[in-house]
C-alpha cells in the first residue's frame, strides 16, 4: 500500500506561483511513476503532468505545457509540481497518483494509488 499526502496548495493572484509536493509513506516511491492531475467543480478530473520511475521522463497537459514543472526526489520519497504564471483557469482540487512500473499515462484509471487533493485557487 502506498500512501500520498498532497500539501502546498492555496490562494494565489493569476501570475504567481505555487509548489505543490506529494509525500508518499507506505513504500518507496522509486518503482512507480507518478501523475497529477487535477479537478474543477463540475469537470472531468484531468491530466497535468507525469514522470516515469525508471527513466523520470516527463508529460504534460496542453493546457499547463510550459508553465508547469514535475519532478520527483526519490530520496525524500516525494514528487512536486511546480506551477508558474497560474490562470485562473488552473483553479481546481490537485491530486497526485501513483502507477507501479507505469509509463506516465495521462489516463488516470492506469494509476492504483491517489492522495486526497489539495485545493488550488487563483484569483484574477
Amino acid at each position: 500500500q502506498v500512501q500520498l499526502v498532497e500539501s502546498g496548495g492555496g490562494l494565489v493572484q493569476a501570475g504567481g506561483s505555487l509548489r505543490l509536493s506529494c509525500a508518499a509513506s507506505g513504500r518507496s516511491l522509486s518503482l512507480y511513476s507518478m501523475g497529477w492531475f487535477r479537478q474543477a467543480p463540475g469537470k472531468e478530473r484531468e491530466f497535468v503532468a507525469s514522470i516515469t520511475w525508471s527513466a523520470g521522463r516527463t508529460y504534460y497537459g496542453d493546457a499547463v505545457k510550459g508553465r508547469f514543472t514535475i519532478s520527483r526526489d526519490n530520496a525524500k520519497n516525494t514528487v512536486y509540481l511546480q506551477m508558474n504564471s497560474l490562470k485562473p483557469e488552473d483553479t481546481a482540487v490537485y491530486y497526485c497518483a501513483a502507477d507501479r512500473y507505469g509509463s506516465g499515462s495521462p489516463r488516470r484509471y492506469e494509476y492504483d494509488y491517489w492522495g486526497q487533493g489539495t485545493q488550488v485557487t487563483v484569483s484574477s
